[in-house]
């Protein structure tokens, strides 16, 4: 049996925090951009946003963005969110925010769920798949 060889393109942006651990803020293989889960973590000053989930939610959202241009993509090309919360009571003020960034009408699949913990005790994480 041939091992297939697997072509990806690392993707990495200073508009975005850096890794916190052994992987990439995304990976191209082919035309689907597979985006790391971002925390509300400010890339200028290495920061947590927070006390306010609807600024934190923005700034995940805004790390994601970058990540999709660093990728020449926006958030038009992306297929499927998962975004996953510490408390689902505050769904509705995540959705609100998120929903900002999306065309209702072509907004992507997603799902949404309630955690335990997330890195660095954030109260939101979200990541993405996108297709150019």
């Amino acid at each position: 049996m041939r091992k297939k060889n697997i072509m990806k393109k690392i993707i990495n942006t200073s508009k975005a925090p850096a890794p916190i651990g052994p992987y990439n803020q995304a990976v191209l293989s082919g035309n689907t951009l597979y985006v790391s889960g971002q925390i509300p973590l400010d890339p200028k000053t290495g920061e947590l946003v927070e006390g306010d989930i609807k600024k934190e939610t923005a700034r995940s959202m805004d790390n994601l963005k970058a990540i999709l241009n660093a990728a020449e993509m926006t958030f038009e090309n992306v297929i499927k969110t998962t975004i996953f919360i510490k408390d689902m009571n505050q769904f509705s003020k995540i959705n609100e925010v998120y929903g900002s960034y999306f065309n209702e009408a072509s907004a992507p699949a997603r799902e949404t769920v309630e955690v335990a913990n997330l890195p660095k005790f954030v109260n939101v994480e979200i990541s993405a798949i996108a297709v150019k």
